[in-house]
């Protein structure tokens, strides 16, 4: 069964960037060490306020669209840009809910509300406009929003949290918006425990995003052009994220509700007209499978594998024969012993396998369309990589004659980890050997059986099938050929 998809966007309005640097904030690290932080440079014609920027964030359109220019958003075009809670619940019919105390994010003051009709909004408005009382209105907030994530089930869900930076309008920058910067991850940390404490959490796959609007200057206030108050930033984790992947390229905040439609499979209207663009990743790591996937070699061992039957008296079937890829030459010859109606060895057949294999592949191999490119790509960007294949190490070796072996740091063959493919073991043996967890690593395969055994080593997956369909999940992506998975790492693949 298909994981269900949820996302949480937690938006804690003015954390200067370089001040992350300075203040314990651990379970920011940890939604950033599951994916990637990156910054985001407020663009040059949006004033560095609260009101354009966060009416960026949460439409996926500059402010020329959706026309927010200050805290007053008199005048706006929300109606016709409207923010991915909103368009996702009218639209589509998903659950979606708001949880926030800035009241033109969702009453009417001040010519809001900005998150104009999420199905589900709890709000709880300062009692002054005080650093004390917005800490009180964010520990109500956020009271009310872990009950709703926990025992009601949200498919997007924003929650605001805006004390750090009223704190640095009435103290400046000092310790007290410190302070207060902690006190927001604490904060955020009893959302994702909310989110892991639901009772549905293990058959589900959440994205979650940890946003702010802009910075500060350092006695406190926002709304010119310095470094330190155009510098925002944006955590992301997800099951389709790479751990410590970096950005392909820069972040911007209309890229955060386009990151939300592509956590939840939705692919935007062209008619919406959004400026922001689902964030592609570099991930840590590449492992890379072979056969059918780098080089064509899948018909030249289906071939060989035909040929041992035969010889031993059994002429496979297309479905037999379509059961033997990605497997090792000792798996395949253990099937073979039960299909042969003459009596034989699975060690024998093995053999026999390997012989016939390496014969058919020295005759020459050709790689799959992109193939070349890619790693070329991998090796100019200093991404390391491993080539993990089910096929004995002289088969190996010989298509890495035609392939050339700079782009990898490692090769594990057939017989070279406890465990041969389709296990899991050798995409865990390929990790440790670049120094990876397995988490951090994209594999790249093209059999449903080779990506169920990356997936279950703990690896994001990208498909290319060359056979069989696979389907997108969770963690696995799909692309018709390697040409297409070049603009995974932003590569224009012309």
């Amino acid at each position: 069964m298909s994981s269900a998809r949820r996302v949480l966007v937690v938006g804690i309005d003015g954390v200067r960037l370089d001040t992350l640097n300075r203040v314990p904030t651990p379970h920011l690290d940890s939604v950033a060490d599951a994916g990637f932080l990156a910054p985001v440079m407020v663009a040059d014609t949006t004033p560095t306020m609260s009101g354009p920027c966060w009416a960026t964030v949460v439409t996926g359109v500059d402010v020329t669209k959706h026309a927010v220019w200050s805290n007053d958003l008199s005048g706006h075009r929300l109606g016709v840009f409207p923010d991915f809670t909103t368009r996702l619940a009218r639209q589509d019919g998903r659950r979606t809910y708001v949880a926030a105390a800035w009241e033109p994010l969702v009453t009417v003051a001040d010519g809001g509300p900005m998150l104009r009709r999420p199905t589900r909004l709890t709000h709880h408005a300062p009692a002054a406009d005080t650093p004390e009382a917005w800490e009180r209105a964010d520990d109500s907030t956020v009271r009310d929003a872990t009950h709703v994530l926990t025992h009601e089930d949200p498919e997007v869900s924003f929650v605001y949290l805006g004390a750090p930076d009223e704190t640095a309008h009435h103290l400046g920058c000092g310790t007290a918006y410190e302070a207060s910067i902690a006190s927001a991850d604490h904060r955020l940390g009893d959302l994702l425990a909310a989110v892991r404490a639901r009772s549905s959490y293990a058959r589900e796959a959440w994205t979650v995003l940890v946003v702010t609007d802009h910075g500060h200057r350092d006695e406190g206030g926002h709304g010119g052009r310095s470094a330190a108050e155009r510098t925002a930033w944006l955590a992301c984790a997800g099951p389709d994220i790479t751990a410590g992947a970096r950005p392909a390229r820069p972040v911007r905040h209309e890229d955060v509700a386009a990151q939300v439609y592509a956590a939840l499979d939705r692919r935007p209207d062209s008619h919406w007209t959004l400026d922001g663009a689902e964030v592609l990743t570099v991930p840590r790591g590449v492992l890379l499978g072979m056969d059918g996937t780098l080089v064509d070699t899948e018909p030249r061992w289906l071939a060989a594998v035909r040929e041992v039957a035969a010889a031993h008296g059994h002429a496979l079937t297309d479905r037999e024969s379509a059961a033997m890829r990605g497997l090792s030459c000792a798996d395949a010859a253990a099937r073979l012993v039960r299909l042969c109606p003459r009596p034989t060895i699975a060690i024998l057949l093995e053999s026999e396998l390997e012989d016939a294999f390496l014969a058919a592949v020295e005759t020459g191999v050709d790689l799959r369309p992109g193939a070349r490119t890619l790693l070329e790509r991998l090796v100019r960007d200093g991404v390391p990589a491993a080539l993990v294949s089910a096929s004995p190490r002289a088969v190996v070796d010989t298509v890495l004659r035609t392939l050339g072996g700079e782009a990898f740091r490692t090769t594990p063959a057939d017989g070279e980890s406890d465990r041969s493919g389709p296990d899991p073991d050798p995409y865990r043996k390929a990790a440790a050997r670049l120094g990876l967890p397995p988490e951090a690593c994209l594999a790249i395969e093209n059999t449903p059986t080779a990506v169920a055994a990356a997936e279950a080593a703990g690896c994001r997956v990208l498909a290319v099938p060359t056979a069989e369909p696979i389907a997108s999940a969770p963690g696995r992506r799909v692309a018709p050929d390697l040409t297409a998975v070049l603009g995974a790492f932003g590569s224009d693949p012309g």
